[in-house]
């Protein structure tokens, strides 16, 4: 490419001279009468974005030539997956990707991923019963003002079965994430170290755009002649900074001195809010780096190191930060925190002492964007722009197009990052919530003190979730790119 000009604040734009690149050619078939348009979208956005872009073989540059023979071929490769989702995952994606997906309609993807869902406000995880197939659910918390908040159902519950089916490893996904609106639940007890049914069911049904405050839990405890701060949250949505800005100025103003972020069921999100709350958290000065960026090998040559770089920020929207300024930091883990968690916790560990209590992490460090058919703005997309997306093809994709590492350079933890302190959770023993006895902060909070007393931490029952509802929500497993900054290249 002759010339490529990046501008990243919310958009991409790179212009190139129409005889060089197949990517910015018309290289459908015009004498073909397949329907590809929707697969051609998504092969020129893969070929210039997605990270493992070198090591697809159908996506190398040179697998068409731009010649009416090419263009041939070309149509014809497109046209080999006649549903656009089965093209995206059979040809364009890397047999170790296991985190790019696609929707059919965008405004659905982008919704999603600002928080809103059809959702009944149930968050659980599944256990497969040692010995047998069959599975049952636990309770984690419920959604407020969500339709499981006016029910008879709360955090440590236990069922087995959905409308009178016993959940099995086969059958939970139809029964729990199906697009059947409403189910009901048999529930069932915890005796003698077994999960026995009981007779009691509980109906949930699902609401249309159930927006969730990820800010779940934020107050502060004197104990032991130390001043906490505790903040459960359970994901990175950029719509609610302000939110998590004003959390932490409320524990600021109650004069804390520790900090516990419980992120054990934070999937991830918004690099961007990340960023912000490392900022909250550590510091703002705007030359320290938070972050490294590493995309696939035809853009990362573009750029210089400096490019690269994402730094801490000392703004959230128009007001000044004013950071806590700790030098320790104790973060709440389970292998449900993924993706942005990980990133808060990577990003951090150059410049202060991060100690993670829990169990390992997910292991997510590549980050994502979405891409819709918005061809003059390098398919990004852009809120701004959505009158400039193709009327014609509604689908969006949010493939993996890059790699964060921290300030050292270090992105090596896809087996998920080791707690310092490792404790499972119980689920014959969760607790509540943001209570101090509660099994996970009980066990910071004596970290923080150094008042071990008589505090028994075996785990009889250990967690080892094999599905969630988080592994079916919007923020799964994402870091979506949503940093603020400018590259410009010539």
């Amino acid at each position: 490419m002759k010339k490529i000009l990046f501008v990243l604040t919310a958009s991409i734009i790179f212009s190139c001279s129409k005889d060089e690149d197949l990517i910015l050619t018309d290289t459908v078939d015009p004498d073909g009468s397949a329907e590809v348009e929707v697969q051609d979208f998504m092969w020129k956005a893969m070929n210039f974005w997605y990270f493992w872009q070198a090591d697809v073989k159908d996506l190398a540059d040179e697998r068409f030539e731009n010649t009416k023979e090419g263009r041939a071929a070309y149509t014809a490769f497109l046209d080999s997956e006649e549903n656009p989702g089965a093209f995206f995952e059979k040809k364009l994606q890397y047999k170790e990707d296991r985190f790019s997906f696609y929707n059919s309609d965008y405004r659905v993807l982008t919704n999603s991923l600002a928080g809103i869902s059809k959702s009944n406000g149930l968050e659980f995880g599944l256990v497969k019963i040692q010995g047998s197939n069959d599975v049952f659910g636990f309770v984690r918390y419920i959604i407020p003002n969500s339709n499981a908040a006016t029910v008879e159902i709360q955090r440590g519950d236990l069922f087995t079965g959905v409308d009178g089916q016993t959940l099995t490893v086969d059958n939970y996904t139809g029964l729990l994430f199906g697009e059947n609106n409403t189910y009901t639940l048999n529930m069932a007890d915890f005796v003698n170290g077994e999960v026995v049914p009981n007779d009691k069911e509980i109906v949930l049904t699902k609401q249309e755009a159930l927006a969730e405050n990820p800010i779940f839990i934020s107050k502060s405890f004197e104990i032991g002649g130390e001043n906490i701060g505790y903040i459960m949250y359970n994901q990175f949505t950029n719509e609610y900074d302000d939110e998590l800005y004003a959390a932490v100025e409320d524990l600021k103003a109650a004069g804390i001195t520790n900090l516990i972020m419980d992120l054990r069921y934070n999937p991830g999100g918004s690099v961007n809010t990340t960023r912000i709350l490392a900022s909250l958290i550590y510091d703002t000065n705007t030359s320290n780096v938070f972050l490294k960026k590493r995309y696939n090998e035809k853009l990362q040559v573009q750029f210089t190191d400096k490019q690269l770089e994402v730094y801490f920020t000392d703004k959230v929207g128009g007001k000044t930060i004013k950071p806590l300024g700790l030098s320790k930091l104790y973060v709440l883990t389970t292998s449900g925190s993924a993706s942005a968690s990980e990133l808060l916790i990577n990003s951090l560990e150059p410049y202060i002492d991060v100690i993670q209590i829990g169990d390992v992490t997910r292991g997510k460090n590549e980050f994502s964007t979405t891409l819709v058919d918005d061809r003059d703005n390098s398919y990004l997309y852009t809120p701004s722009r959505v009158n400039k997306i193709n009327p014609d093809n509604q689908w969006a994709i949010q493939p993996l197009i890059g790699r964060n590492e921290n300030a050292d350079g270090f992105s090596d933890y896809t087996d998920g990052l080791q707690p310092d302190i490792a404790l499972k959770e119980d689920y014959g023993n969760l607790g509540i919530l943001g209570e101090q006895n509660e099994p996970l902060l009980a066990r910071a909070i004596q970290e923080i003190t150094g008042q071990t007393g008589k505090r028994d931490f075996t785990v009889n029952n250990p967690i080892d979730i094999i599905s969630s509802s988080k592994m079916f929500s919007p923020f799964n497993d994402k870091m979506i790119d949503d940093t603020v900054y400018d590259l410009k290249f010539e």
